[in-house]
């Protein structure tokens, strides 16, 4: 049965029933949408490759236990990448941290080298990092709404916010975002 013109909440309720086609499906419909989030994240095409695997991996996992936000599973497919993205740049700094106690110089990935190259990928990566040193509420709210393109009301209802909080984070994220990312353009 074509399961592609089903909405998602009836295509979540088919996967907590064990369906894979359904979540197949849902893996179909929002697979570009999460490793998207996921890169403009973190900056790095094969982090996001792996944080986009792990988010379905976690919502296959999770699948009896999430509720959908108006009706869509990319709410929180986007917050579960967001989870993960931060788990991944704490581990990240970490090991750069061990490297740098223990004296070896990293050995970079050519296809990394490649990336880090494009100026693109240069802002992709300082708007990453500067999202990252946004206090927890602005960050959150910058990921689903700014880079996610979630609207306002679907965040404030996935972070159990009034709307006018969201639209305040946002707005100081922003103002916070321009004066630190003025210097990489």
């Amino acid at each position: 049965m074509d399961q592609s013109h089903q909405p998602d909440t009836e295509l979540w309720r088919c996967a907590a029933l064990g369906d894979q086609d359904a979540f197949a499906a849902l893996f179909e419909r929002h697979v570009r949408a999460v490793w998207n989030h996921a890169y403009r994240l973190t900056g790095s095409w094969s982090v996001a490759e792996d944080l986009a695997s792990a988010t379905f991996l976690t919502a296959w996992r999770k699948r009896g236990e999430v509720a959908l936000v108006n009706e869509s599973a990319l709410p929180w497919l986007y917050k579960v990448a967001g989870n993960l993205a931060r788990t991944e740049h704490r581990g990240s700094a970490r090991r750069l941290r061990l490297v740098r106690r223990v004296g070896q110089e990293q050995v970079a990935d050519h296809a990394e080298a490649v990336v880090d190259r494009l100026s693109a990928g240069e802002r992709v990566r300082a708007l990453a990092a500067a999202v990252a040193a946004l206090p927890k509420a602005q960050r959150r709210v910058v990921e689903l709404c700014l880079l996610g393109e979630l609207p306002v009301p679907d965040a404030a209802q996935l972070l159990g916010l009034a709307e006018s909080s969201v639209r305040a984070h946002l707005s100081r994220a922003r103002a916070r975002l321009r004066t630190d990312l003025e210097g990489t353009r």
